[in-house]
């Protein structure tokens, strides 16, 4: 999800005297169609820049893998095969497929990666100031639903079981990615460091000196840096969704680029989600179908998880209204 909430606030983090001689270094490249950031710390620049360098091929692999941008993807090429036939896939691919899996059925279908041609008329209806024709959303639920993908994986296949289906990974693909990518740092010997992805932020060790990094979620009605919330996270991982920078209006409403799989239509009310949670994985596929869910539904549902943190934010004309889960209330440090 683009960049909204979330804002990195390092410098209201002031750094120690580094340990062991540590450096920060950071490194930003264009990837998944935004800037993935990293931030790290290391003993020298040539060691910082050999792990940046191998986190960023693991990026570039997955994006390869997982973009619906590209038809020669392996997810498109998936897509392209007559329905019906078992297609045996990367352990990557197969991987997300499952975890996206998971989510669907945790929140009932709010989230849903057979979401692709419902997102595709969407766009279009973004790019051409139209809204899409009823009988052209009844045509694209038609190859929605997230029990429509069977997964084998014994054999690693995936079947797709509808014509026409064209499976998104938007939703979750980059909070996978920065999950990857700092793995493999960690691999490479740097603990201390964040892999960002716009709005999807995986947090590893905490900088020398200091007790986590310091996020700070913006204001879902403020077009500068003004903060709502500040939390101070490190092993863990946030996300934010919302509408702020992609959304069309049309005949005096206001449509998100977040689309309900269960009606093919995008989201009218003004909406933003904060998740914390121990993996990016899971916060950027939690932040969307929270949306869908609205607050109430998706209120219940975080609290019979206390592994998660999420903090809800309406507008509705000028009132603004923020509700904290139980873990968000302890883990959030200033207004």
């Amino acid at each position: 999800m683009p960049l909204f909430l979330v804002l990195l606030a390092f410098t209201a983090c002031r750094i120690a005297p580094p340990t062991a001689a540590l450096q920060r270094f950071e490194f930003t490249e264009p990837h998944m169609g935004t800037l993935f950031n990293i931030t790290l710390f290391a003993p020298d620049a040539a060691t910082a820049e050999r792990a940046a360098k191998l986190a960023f091929a693991r990026i570039t692999k997955l994006d390869r893998v997982m973009t619906d941008y590209d038809d020669a993807s392996e997810l498109m090429r998936l897509c392209a095969q007559p329905y019906g036939t078992p297609v045996r896939v990367s352990d990557d691919l197969f991987d997300i497929l499952q975890t996206s899996r998971r989510f669907s059925e945790m929140t009932g279908g709010a989230f849903d990666i057979t979401v692709g041609p419902c997102v595709q008329l969407w766009r279009r209806a973004r790019r051409q100031r139209q809204l899409p024709a009823p009988e052209k959303i009844t045509t694209a639920l038609a190859a929605v639903g997230w029990r429509k993908v069977q997964l084998d994986a014994h054999h690693k296949t995936v079947t797709l079981l509808a014509p026409e289906m064209r499976l998104d990974l938007g939703g979750i693909a980059k909070g996978y990615a920065a999950d990857k990518a700092l793995a493999v740092l960690k691999k490479n010997g740097i603990s201390r460091a964040l892999v960002a992805a716009s709005g999807d932020i995986a947090i590893g060790e905490p900088p020398p000196g200091q007790p986590g990094w310091r996020i700070g979620i913006g204001s879902i009605d403020a077009a500068g840096n003004s903060l709502t919330k500040t939390v101070l996270l490190h092993n863990a991982a946030v996300s934010t969704s919302g509408d702020t920078e992609q959304f069309v209006e049309l005949g005096g409403v206001r449509y998100s680029h977040i689309i309900n799989p269960l009606t093919g239509r995008a989201l009218t009310n003004r909406i933003g989600v904060t998740v914390i949670a121990k993996t990016a994985t899971t916060t950027d596929g939690l932040e969307t179908p929270l949306s869908v869910l609205g607050v109430e539904r998706g209120m219940q549902l975080v609290e019979a998880h206390p592994e998660l943190a999420v903090l809800f934010v309406t507008l509705e004309g000028n009132r603004k209204t923020m509700l904290a889960s139980s873990r968000f209330r302890k883990i959030s440090t200033s207004d």
